[in-house]
């Protein structure tokens, strides 16, 4: 009985079956690129390397070395404290001067005012000692006056039977008098008139002095 001729000479291959590509030495080529796989070698390697394994060398200090440090250091730190402690004693002193500046500035206005209404306490003073202000509105606007320039610290210069100060009274005419040993107030021409330690204007005065 002869072959069917329509039988296939040699094995059938299936369509889907295809053969598997190889490389140039034969092996079959590999699904991912050769650069990711030497990144995730070089990943592996370094999470197995313990950084604190790795010796590190440090150079340790000599006892002279470490004495001039610690030298060093307390000298700088008594420098900064210097430092400070001056700093606060320079404010403190800029604080005093501004203080006592404001309280001279402050007394010096008040001398100049009322050193201005002078004039006018004279014309007052000279009128109660001839009685023109006793019983008159007058005298109520001199109390007033008077008191208002006595709660700035004003105060009279210059008394009868006082000794004569040159630095708070002005002569204006010497008596020679039997007797007297000194110089001294024997009547007030004009008062004067001081602000604490301040001489807003000098007392004339007659002065009594020895024959």
């Amino acid at each position: 009985m002869s072959a069917d001729k329509n039988a296939p000479s040699g094995p059938e291959r299936a369509d889907d079956e295809q053969p598997e590509a190889t490389t140039a030495s034969g092996s079959p080529e590999s699904s991912e690129p050769a650069a990711d796989a030497a990144e995730e070698t070089a990943a592996d390697l370094a999470e197995d390397v313990d950084v604190q394994d790795v010796p590190v060398e440090t150079e340790s200090l000599s006892e002279e070395d470490a004495a001039l440090l610690d030298l060093a250091a307390v000298d700088l730190v008594s420098e900064m404290r210097s430092d400070m402690l001056r700093a606060q004693a320079e404010l403190v002193n800029f604080r005093t001067r501004v203080e006592r500046d404001r309280v001279a500035n402050r007394e010096s206005v008040i001398a100049e005012v009322i050193r201005s209404l002078l004039p006018a306490l004279d014309d007052l003073t000279r009128a109660e000692k001839h009685g023109d202000l006793e019983g008159s509105p007058l005298e109520l606007v001199a109390a007033k006056i008077r008191g208002a320039f006595e709660r700035y610290g004003l105060r009279p210069v210059g008394e009868n039977g006082e000794v004569f100060d040159p630095h708070f009274h002005e002569a204006v005419v010497q008596l020679p008098t039997a007797g007297a040993t000194e110089q001294t107030v024997a009547d007030v021409i004009e008062p004067g008139y001081a602000l604490g330690d301040r001489l807003i204007r000098a007392a004339k005065v007659a002065v009594s002095v020895p024959e």
